[in-house]
């Protein structure tokens, strides 16, 4: 099925090169122009039950330490445009750069990577060529359009991460072509390596696709997100996820991600799933707030975690020109005793709270 769909994706490329190629009518291609981006972030994560040593009761990405001053990433992204065509490089340096690509150098944990010591660098690397005004085709990595956080911290309003990013997929490396629907619609199909993987020596291939809609003013939209395929370990996944964004006011907004992920390993299939809501609410530009809420089923163990979660995070945002400094407090409950006390005791819940700086010039 893979091997035809990617037929039927180089056969949609071709047609659409060809076209371009025909067109005669001539215009006047823009100066190129090139901007950048940085951020840096860094954290203090306190765990609540005071969790023994060697352990930290984190089970997200990006936050796994207890009692410790952490350092975050130092981020840098070009994104680079001449004409019809464009390349985005987007860098990234410490623990979190390093959990994100963690199949690449090394690896997370240490000593699971693929030896290309730069590829942990390389959060995203890719050149698109506009075919059209309305179909693009991009060539390269970049990061997954499954849910709703993203990896750089100054683009989330809470600092740590849900259950729902943290076993959902982060990058994918491949060629897909976006395509423009007419008025706020848009379609993408694309052909990945699996899952996480910039480096690929299974033969094995993804199928991801988006479709995307919203209101003409822009107060309401919704994402339809999809992946499927074979994984390295020849697995076969599907995932299944819906994004919606909904402005109520000029202070208010509420955001919704619902995921579900099945794993066919031989004859048995089973599932994670995630539903999380994002209540925001900004009284001023210099402050804000967002409440997270998320139910996560993992109770077949496909993500490892062997537990149905509720979590709830409540963050603020405090906006000092470009740098915001975030405090956070969240619980976490578990259907099973997962979590760590003193003395070694395990436990169905725990709380934490992080200091977080994060700062984007």
């Amino acid at each position: 099925m893979v091997k035809k769909l990617t037929m039927a994706f180089i056969g949609i490329t071709g047609c659409i090169s060809v076209m371009s190629q025909t067109d005669t009518t001539k215009k006047a291609v823009p100066a190129p122009t090139t901007t950048f981006t940085y951020s840096v972030d860094a954290y203090y994560r306190a765990d609540l039950n005071s969790a023994p040593a060697g352990t930290t009761n984190n089970l997200t990405s990006f936050t796994n330490s207890a009692s410790s001053f952490e350092l975050g990433m130092a981020s840098i992204r070009v994104d680079h445009s001449f004409g019809k065509i464009a390349a985005t490089a987007d860098l990234g340096f410490g623990r979190r750069a390093a959990e994100f690509s963690y199949n690449d150098g090394t690896g997370y944990p240490v000593g699971s990577g693929n030896g290309f010591t730069s590829l942990a660098a390389v959060k995203q690397l890719y050149i698109s060529y506009a075919a059209s005004s309305a179909v693009k085709i991009t060539i390269g990595k970049w990061a997954t359009h499954i849910g709703w956080e993203l990896l750089d911290a100054y683009a989330n309003r809470n600092y740590s991460m849900s259950y729902g990013f943290s076993y959902g997929p982060f990058s994918h490396t491949g060629l897909k072509a976006d395509i423009a629907l007419g008025g706020k619609s848009a379609f993408m199909i694309g052909i990945a390596n699996p899952t996480d993987f910039s480096v690929n020596t299974s033969g094995n291939n993804m199928i991801i696709a988006q479709f995307s809609t919203g209101s003409k003013n822009d107060k309401f939209k919704a994402y339809l997100n999809y992946q499927g395929g074979t994984g390295v370990d020849f697995s076969k996944i599907s995932q299944f996820d819906v994004v919606l964004n909904a402005v109520l006011s000029n202070k208010f907004n509420i955001d919704y991600d619902g995921t579900i992920k099945s794993v066919k390993m031989g004859s048995t299939t089973n599932s994670w799933s995630s539903n999380a809501l994002y209540f925001n609410y900004d009284p001023t530009s210099k402050f804000g707030l967002t409440l997270r809420g998320e139910y996560f089923d993992d109770s077949k163990n496909v993500a490892g975690v062997n537990s149905k979660i509720f979590q709830s995070t409540l963050s603020g945002n405090i906006h000092l020109d470009n740098l915001t400094i975030i405090p956070e407090i969240r619980l976490d409950n578990a259907s099973n005793e997962i979590f760590s006390k003193s003395a070694g005791a395990k436990t169905k819940g725990d709380a934490s709270f992080i200091l977080a700086a994060v700062y984007k010039f």
